[in-house]
């Protein structure tokens, strides 16, 4: 699809009825997470026009507020949607930042490909989340672990019930105060395996952060906080039980031999950004990362023998959360009352001390938004 130059300038809009600083900070004492949402909305708009070319237009800040779309609105039908997330950081000294958030434009598009939407200019993203924040800054919280959570996403918008990629698309980012994603104190979590349901398969769109890939985790997702999990572990079943990821997150593993491991990208994959960042963190630290495939039995084993001495999740929501137990109705391996590892957590220190701006940012992953 066609691209266009990406010099679009956001009119303001701006709310006449914004919250109060009395219900904004009654919200920001106790944000929790994706349960409220800042007063504006940044939103850049699509259409391929009669002689096929496409092209972003309107880009704007305007109130937060209901979508109207036309019933037959592709999105409805034929599930064209992508989205991201990234956080915004309130530093020691006011300022607020963003992390890596070329790496979550770089992904959208990916993801754009995949779904045959449009693909955004990088600028235009950035300049969208940048315009949005500054907007509502106030809505940053100052907590710690606290941040902004933002969420872009597009959306096919065309009315039209043939099969085809959609000609009318809205490109969007909202806004929330976020808290702990998992609450409270941080402590190794339970993850239940999912012998019957996937959540992406081969050719499929794993590799794709789209709506789709999220509803399929569900039904799993439920299994598992009925047994007292917080998440839910995937398996390509057709390959000897290989790990892929959790139902929002990817897996690592620190070996005794000093390795961190996680499964390779297989196209049924998120590509995370935490995942990324995480992989140069251990390479840092002169760690033997290795990209490779990981089953089942092996994380078994390992745990039993020793081999392997920690195991975590990580992600953009919760960041980086010790996993203590896997299990299923027949088997556990791990412990509930295991302690969270000492790999574990340094790393999830530094990288958090990257984002909230007390350790240095060595690869310049930081982008400052105010």
């Amino acid at each position: 699809m066609t691209q266009v130059s990406s010099e679009l300038v956001f009119d303001q809009r701006l709310s006449e009825t914004p919250k109060s600083a009395t219900e904004r900070e009654a919200i920001l004492a106790n944000p929790g997470f994706g349960d409220h949402f800042t007063d504006h909305t940044a939103i850049v708009d699509y259409k391929v026009d009669q002689q096929g070319e496409g092209g972003w237009y309107d880009a704007r800040i305007e109130p937060y507020g209901p979508i109207a779309l036309d019933p037959a609105a592709c999105v409805l039908h034929y599930g064209q949607e992508i989205f991201e997330g990234l956080k915004a950081y309130r530093h020691a000294d006011g300022s607020v930042w963003t992390f890596r958030p070329d790496a979550n434009a770089a992904r959208l598009n990916r993801s754009a490909r995949r779904l045959a939407l449009p693909e955004l200019p990088e600028q235009v993203f950035l300049d969208a989340i940048t315009n949005l924040v500054q907007t509502d800054q106030q809505w940053v919280p100052s907590g710690d672990g606290e941040s902004l959570y933002l969420r872009p996403f597009m959306i096919a918008t065309e009315a039209f019930l043939g099969v085809r990629a959609a000609r009318e698309v809205s490109f969007r980012v909202i806004a929330s105060p976020a808290g702990n994603y998992f609450g409270g104190e941080l402590k190794p979590v339970s993850i239940w395996i999912s012998r019957t349901y996937a959540r992406a398969g081969r050719g499929g769109t794993g590799a794709a952060k789209c709506g789709g890939n999220y509803a399929a985790s569900l039904l799993p997702q439920l299994e598992a906080e009925a047994h007292g999990c917080k998440q839910v572990l995937f398996l390509d079943q057709e390959n000897d039980n290989a790990v892929e990821e959790l139902g929002g997150m990817n897996v690592f593993f620190v070996f005794k031999d000093g390795s961190l491991v996680t499964p390779a990208l297989s196209g049924s994959i998120l590509e995370g950004v935490t995942r990324s960042s995480v992989l140069q963190l251990g390479r840092d630290r002169g760690l033997n990362v290795q990209e490779r495939t990981v089953t089942l039995d092996e994380w078994r084993s390992g745990v039993a023998s020793g081999e392997i001495a920690e195991v975590f999740a990580c992600g953009t929501a919760a960041v980086i959360t010790p996993i203590g137990r896997l299990m299923d109705e027949n088997e556990e391996i791990g412990s509930a009352d295991a302690k969270a590892g000492e790999v574990t957590m340094s790393i999830r220190e530094e990288l958090l001390g990257i984002q909230t701006g007390t350790v240095a940012d060595k690869h310049g992953w930081l982008r400052r938004l105010v």
